[in-house]
């Protein structure tokens, strides 16, 4: 056997160790008439947000939950129980900036993170530079490392029947 493929099998089998972590997140909201829609710590005028015991912000907590994957400390509802009187109509930037001391004190950093909403109304494209903005200010971050997009669900499912609200985030993490 050469030695590079020797050293390889080695590696296999003891456990590759990298200095880099991705962590994957989502989360969903039903939408109800007369709760307000934040997104990313932004208020969106509509007339339906989300159902939550926060202020449902499932952009911040699908960003949440894959940073903390990442990481390996768990979920969103370990460190923010819904059943908590301390996050009762919280603002999830809060938890953005907890996470982000969550991952520090672990000896992690963030490389960068790209999130996707699902919404059927209103379109977003006018509000998501500011969202930007919001979410890499909680995480100590240069906007240019936070991108955020929508999509309509196409009348499909409920988010495309204007039900529900998705987002999806997927973080790179690296040791410090």
């Amino acid at each position: 056997m050469c030695p590079s493929r020797k050293a390889r099998k080695s590696a296999a089998t003891r456990g590759f160790e990298s200095p880099l972590r991705a962590g994957i997140g989502n989360d969903v909201h039903r939408l109800a008439a007369g709760r307000k829609l934040i997104l990313g710590g932004v208020h969106i005028l509509w007339d339906k947000g989300p159902l939550g015991h926060s202020d449902g912000d499932a952009l911040a907590h699908a960003i949440c939950d894959a940073l903390l994957g990442a990481a390996a400390l768990g979920d969103i509802g370990r460190h923010f129980p819904n059943t908590s009187p301390r996050w009762k109509d919280a603002s999830s930037l809060l938890f953005l900036r907890r996470v982000r001391q969550l991952i520090a004190a672990a000896g992690y950093g963030i490389v960068n993170i790209d999130a996707t909403v699902g919404l059927e109304q209103p379109k977003l494209a006018l509000y998501i530079p500011r969202i930007i903005r919001k979410v890499a200010a909680a995480l100590g971050l240069k906007p240019g490392l936070v991108s955020v997009k929508a999509k309509s669900g196409e009348g499909l499912d409920a988010v495309g029947r204007g039900e529900a609200i998705r987002a999806d985030a997927i973080v790179l993490l690296r040791e410090l």
